[in-house]
Order: structure tokens, then C-alpha cells, then sequence
């Protein structure tokens, strides 16, 4: 298990990008969250198994091609607190 922190930047607000991130999440079985930043990027900060956090960035990059300019992903050790996958403001 491990905590990734990513950031998200290009064309990623007003496009549904949280909404697809917290699908997958949920749906491979991730926790934590995702969020817009005031410069227009997105940030999530995500725990569970390495391998699906990975899918999970592999399904959101082939999802928005062309509107994702870079991704920032730093892998911590996870911290547990998270129960679930939410949308932050």
C-alpha cells in the first residue's frame, strides 16, 4: 500500500476530471481524494495498492489525451486515514 500524491495541469477544470478520477478510484478500490486548485490544476491525494493507483493514472491519461499538459505523481508512505474517495472543494 502507498499514498500518491499527483498533480494535474493542462485543461482539466470544467471537463469532468474529478468526477472520472473518483470513478476509477472507486472503482479499483482507492481511497482519498481529488480536488481543482486555484491555478487550474487538479491535485489527489490517493492511497491503495501502487499497481492500481498506476491503472488509475494509465485510465485518466488515455481518458483525456490532449487536455492533460503534465502530471506531477510523488509516491509516500500511506497513512490509512481515508475511508472512501471524495471530491474536495
Amino acid at each position: 500500500m502507498v499514498r500518491a500524491h499527483i498533480i494535474f495541469s493542462g485543461t482539466v477544470q470544467g471537463v469532468g476530471f474529478r468526477f472520472t478520477v473518483q470513478r476509477y478510484a472507486v472503482g479499483l478500490g482507492l481511497k482519498g481524494w481529488v480536488k481543482n486548485l486555484p491555478s487550474g490544476s487538479v491535485e489527489a491525494l490517493i492511497e491503495g495498492e501502487k499497481r492500481r493507483i498506476e491503472e488509475l493514472c494509465r485510465n485518466i491519461e488515455d481518458d483525456f489525451r490532449g487536455y492533460i499538459e503534465n502530471k506531477d505523481i510523488q509516491f509516500v508512505p500511506v497513512e490509512g486515514t481515508f475511508k472512501s474517495f471524495q471530491i474536495s472543494r
